[in-house]
């Protein structure tokens, strides 16, 4: 009976002493949470770290809970996974984290995130500029979506105020607002998310079943709008194409892609961050089978960040040199 007891004395003193990795990711319907969710289920199963996936408001939300909640002293480091111009942002004191910024490290490159300006074939939006007097979701109020789509719109209507311009400004996460364009509530929604995002997904399924279409809204790397992102965001914002069989639409649509990055904080022990980026990327193909988003995580993509501004953390350089990917 005592050897019992001080066995489970000794397992909970071993449990207590693992680092406690907090992984901020974003809300329920979008890809961050999912995967998310499937790092933790990963990191847990290795054994190195007590990990635990929270849903939050998305990048920058998890950037200032790295900088304001990770506290060494106690073993508790807050993770997270951010698209690459929220990062740059932390990392360099700009914008929210302006006096303060965030010690950001990337561990790896995950996946590229496509942006999606999201309406129907019949609400008449073509283009940005037809997005005045319309209803309008711009994604969580301060998010790095709701940067971004300010940008954008700035670029497309001088003087672009969304109080004044939209008939209705929402500011709802993905899930939310496809809910509401579905109901007839919404007639727009800015996104920026992997392919497919779960919840544009079904929400291209019930329009379907109704005899409508869903439409994205081109932004092709012509325009003045997505150059002007270019600018603010060098080497960090990237055109694509999100294939029509993605969510059924009518056409190939040309956007704007960012390759997400998997962030900790620099005071995140050197073996701690190379045990956790070993067990990740020993187990990829569980990573791939959970998050379709999540098939272009490779050792190669892991490093895509490399030469940017934001460095990567040691203990996942150390990692990625074993591999042969960081020459």
């Amino acid at each position: 009976m005592r050897r019992t007891v001080w066995l489970w004395l000794f397992l909970g003193l071993a449990l207590a002493q693992k680092p406690q990795v907090l992984i901020g990711t974003g809300g329920v319907g979008g890809v961050y949470f999912y995967y998310g969710t499937a790092v933790a289920e990963l990191l847990n199963k290795g054994g190195a770290v007590q990990a635990q996936a929270m849903q939050s408001g998305g990048s920058m939300e998890n950037l200032m809970l790295l900088r304001d909640r990770t506290d060494p002293a106690r073993g508790v480091y807050y993770c997270g996974t951010a698209l690459p111009d929220a990062a740059l942002l932390a990392y360099q004191g700009e914008e929210r984290f302006q006096g303060k910024p965030a010690p950001v490290r990337i561990l790896f490159t995950m996946y590229p995130n496509y942006f999606h300006v999201v309406t129907t074939e019949d609400s008449g939006i073509r283009v940005l500029q037809d997005l005045k007097g319309k209803r309008v979701s711009t994604e969580v109020a301060g998010g790095i979506i709701e940067y971004e789509a300010r940008i954008l719109m700035s670029a497309a209507l001088p003087g672009f105020d969304p109080r004044t311009h939209f008939a209705k400004w929402e500011r709802t996460r993905v899930a939310e607002s496809a809910q509401m364009l579905a109901e007839g509530t919404l007639d727009a929604f800015f996104w920026s998310g992997g392919l497919p995002t779960g919840s544009i997904l079904e929400l291209s399924g019930s329009l379907a079943r109704r005899g409508k279409r869903l439409f994205l809204v081109p932004l092709v790397p012509q325009s003045t709008a997505v150059q002007m992102l270019q600018r603010r965001f060098p080497g960090v914002v990237d055109t694509g194409v999100v294939p029509k069989g993605v969510y059924n639409t009518r056409y190939d649509t040309p956007t704007l892609t960012f390759w997400n990055v998997f962030v900790c904080p620099a005071s995140l022990p050197e073996e701690v961050a190379y045990t956790m980026v070993k067990t990740v990327f020993e187990n990829l193909p569980t990573l791939h089978a959970a998050v379709a988003p999540a098939r272009d995580t490779t050792l190669e993509n892991a490093v895509r960040s490399r030469g940017g501004r934001i460095p990567y953390h040691e203990g996942a350089v150390r990692y990625f040199r074993e591999r042969g990917v960081w020459r």
